[in-house]
């Protein structure tokens, strides 16, 4: 199998054939894989994001293997010696297998802790949709140099082949992963009218990597956004995902919205570009909603949460379509927060998100004004419970997203801010400390209600129920026989 570095040498240097065979060498199932397929005819080798990740010093237990195998004969090979294989992937050429492995002693001696990897085993095959179809059509190629030239990017068409662990780079991705570019294999074009995604894909990788895209990818995404319109919500909701939960995400929505992608898939993110905000006037609400979703990073404590992060770009969505001009010349958006929570549900519902993200990200959005609405006197327990009650569980998330939504240059009025926003959250524990406000409910339960008033199942119990959780919330707790005289006085005024 050609080497396709023999020519320049130098191009590999022995530290990253040191890295890639020490990384095969730790992780003995590569080899024994390897040498399965070997015995059976076929070739095997490590392919695409795995040796990118192995020479970037990433690399985790999902490996990636190419062969010219193909599925029927992956499964035969698979089956008796993995601990669990899946086929959901092989109208796509694609074998899932997971197994165990349990390495060499450690330094001291002991056995190291077993591993478990996530195996995906490809035959060579080369992909493309065509206009009228959301599914690409498939078809297997007959050499690794042709499986190759159809990755999405020269840094993902690199592979090792096993077990002679001979790196393979027809498309100098090593290069590109020395200077932190992506390009594609062949002409942009080409790549993205075989599988669009990979214009999103290309936004992510820059938003995980840190890497910039080759001038040429850029352009080509904005010739070809239209063409991401072909892509199944599903697959777009992915890709966005993971560019959200990345390191940089700011730098890859931004790729988006420059290429034209977002009019396509997001379209109420540019959208905020054209728009000033009444409390930041040095910065747009694009800029804004970039920043406050960069400080919402900055307060998560374990680790990437996408329902926060989505509820920080969204948050401010609802702007555009309630933009005022007001007679002093000021600009005013009322109400936007309970129309963008609207435009969110709409538009993570087009893009296939689970109802109990959808449902949460929109509360999220449509409570962040919340804390301003009370001012900045003294919280009465009345307003906590509501403030409680009102967030429910998307409490601790409502406090990280209120926090994140200041991002004035004026310090004196930032810090005012944060110190407010301390006095709410220590008012908040006080009151936990007296009641509960986890679960606030009324004092009577229904039951005890039409027991009471001597009703039946209807409306009125539910109106009962409201009075006494309005009490419940006013008042704090009563006890059953204050809640009771206060239920048949209120009963008595309705006539």
């Amino acid at each position: 199998m050609p080497n396709a570095n023999e020519d320049n040498p130098s191009a590999l240097s022995q530290v990253q054939h040191r890295a890639v065979s020490e990384l095969l060498r730790v992780s003995p199932v590569a080899d024994d894989l390897a040498r399965r397929f070997q015995e059976a005819g076929f070739s095997l080798a490590l392919v695409g994001g795995s040796v990118r990740d192995a020479l970037l010093g990433r690399l985790g237990n999902d490996l990636d293997f190419t062969t010219d195998a193909h599925p029927e004969d992956v499964l035969k090979i698979v089956r008796p010696w993995a601990d669990a294989v899946w086929d959901v992937g092989i109208a796509f050429g694609t074998v899932g297998a997971q197994k165990d492995s349990s390495e060499a002693a450690d330094g001291a001696g002991a056995p190291a802790a077993p591993r478990r990897f996530q195996i995906e085993i490809t035959t060579y095959r080369s992909e493309a949709y065509d206009r009228t179809s959301r599914k690409p059509e498939v078809s297997y190629g007959e050499s690794i140099e042709e499986d190759l030239v159809r990755r999405d990017f020269t840094v993902n068409a690199m592979a090792v082949a096993l077990p002679e662990k001979e790196f393979i780079d027809p498309h100098g991705g090593l290069e590109d992963l020395a200077a932190r570019v992506l390009r594609t294999p062949g002409t942009p074009q080409e790549s993205f009218s075989d599988d669009p995604l990979r214009m999103l894909r290309a936004a992510r990788f820059a938003a995980q990597l840190d890497f910039e895209l080759a001038p040429e990818v850029v352009s080509g995404m904005k010739e070809m956004a239209e063409r991401i319109e072909i892509v199944s919500a599903e697959r777009v909701r992915d890709e966005l995902n993971k560019l959200l939960l990345s390191a940089h995400p700011r730098k890859g929505l931004g790729l988006l919205v420059d290429t034209g992608l977002a009019d396509r898939i997001l379209p109420e993110l540019p959208a905020l570009r054209l728009e000033s905000d009444e409390h930041h006037r040095h910065k747009d609400v694009y800029d804004h909603s970039l920043i406050v979703l960069e400080q919402a990073m900055d307060l998560e404590e374990e680790g990437p949460d996408l329902v926060l992060r989505l509820a920080a770009l969204l948050h401010d969505i609802g702007k555009p379509r309630t933009r005022r001009f007001e007679g002093d010349g000021r600009v005013s958006f009322h109400h936007h927060e309970v129309v963008g929570a609207k435009m969110t549900k709409k538009r993570m519902t087009a893009l296939k998100y689970s109802n109990d993200m959808v449902r949460d990200v929109s509360r999220l959005v449509e409570l962040h004004l919340r804390f301003h609405g009370y001012g900045t006197g003294e919280w009465t327990d009345s307003a906590v419970r509501r403030y409680v009650r009102d967030a429910g569980p998307m409490l601790e998330r409502l406090h990280k997203l209120t926090r994140s939504d200041c991002t004035t240059r004026n310090k004196r009025k930032a810090n005012a801010l944060w110190r407010a926003y301390d006095g709410l959250e220590d008012r908040i524990t006080e009151l936990k400390e007296q009641e509960e406000l986890d679960a606030i409910r009324p004092d009577l339960d229904g039951n005890e209600i039409m027991q009471i008033l001597g009703v039946r199942p209807g409306p009125e119990v539910g109106r009962a129920y409201g009075f006494l959780m309005e009490l419940r919330l006013e008042n704090g707790p009563m006890g059953p026989e204050a809640a009771a005289e206060a239920l048949r006085t209120w009963w008595a005024a309705q006539g």
